[in-house]
């Protein structure tokens, strides 16, 4: 069954009823998903929303760059609080982005910086939110001491002297609707050059839909799409790479 590595069932409007989303999953072959966190908030309900699933349901905690104006050592330490519990298997989703106004770099830096000193702490992966940002972003981490866990670049979208650097950090690579797009032709290529035991696959949801269903709100269920995008630009059966994606996603995240 498939693994949703990323997705954002705490979305309140997005998703008022996550139980029927993570059953509509079940019932399309997507057997964990991994519920995202962008602020405090937004972590604590990630980590509810698991621990009514157990086994089936995990979650991460983290600020994202988009919140940083709101950043403070009190929400820092509810993250760190989270990332105590089970049900959590990453940090993140962190990072940088230049296409919104929502917080100043310096605001951005700060979360991340601190977010990034707590990490080694813990040892699970970092989810990496870049948006028009992956130069500033990528000569961050390559300027950190060796001993981070690994990295997860989400919904990776760089050039590929990008991905070449994010590989040379040891990166993973999540591949979400986007691979499914008429127009994504030079993602497409992009995504076949990469290692296949560093791609995950993941849906986003409530956004970035996948090809046929774009006119849609995105769930976990639509998983299988993005699973058959990627397969064609690997250039390999559906069955094989769900094999492949959920074998890396278990081993990353130390999944049962």
């Amino acid at each position: 069954m498939l693994v949703d590595t990323h997705c954002h069932l705490n979305d309140v409007e997005a998703f008022p009823d996550p139980d029927r989303a993570i059953e509509e999953a079940l019932a399309a072959g997507v057997g964990r998903l991994i519920v995202v966190g962008v602020d405090p908030t937004s972590s604590e309900l990630a980590v509810e929303i698991a621990e009514r699933h157990p086994s089936r349901v995990f979650a991460t905690a983290g600020w994202h760059p988009n919140y940083a104006a709101s950043f403070d050592e009190a929400g820092l330490d509810r993250i760190v609080a989270l990332m105590e519990r089970e049900s959590v298997v990453a940090l993140g989703e962190i990072g940088l982005d230049e296409h919104w106004d929502f917080a100043s770099p310096a605001q951005q830096d700060r979360a991340l910086c601190a977010q990034l000193e707590i990490a080694a702490d813990f040892g699970k992966p970092i989810v990496f939110h870049c948006r028009e940002a992956y130069p500033r972003l990528i000569d961050a981490l390559e300027a950190r001491p060796d001993g981070d866990p690994p990295y997860i670049f989400h919904c990776f979208s760089g050039d590929a002297d990008e991905a070449r650097r994010a590989l040379a950090l040891g990166g993973w690579f999540g591949v979400d609707g986007p691979i499914t797009y008429r127009k994504a032709d030079a993602l497409r290529s992009l995504v076949a050059t990469l290692p296949r035991d560093r791609l995950l696959i993941e849906t986003d949801s409530p956004w970035m839909t996948p090809h046929p269903r774009r006119s849609e709100r995105n769930r976990p269920a639509f998983l299988p799409l993005i699973n058959e995008g990627l397969a064609s630009a690997l250039g390999i059966t559906g069955e094989a790479c769900a094999a492949l994606t959920t074998g890396n996603a278990t081993r990353l995240f130390g999944l049962p």
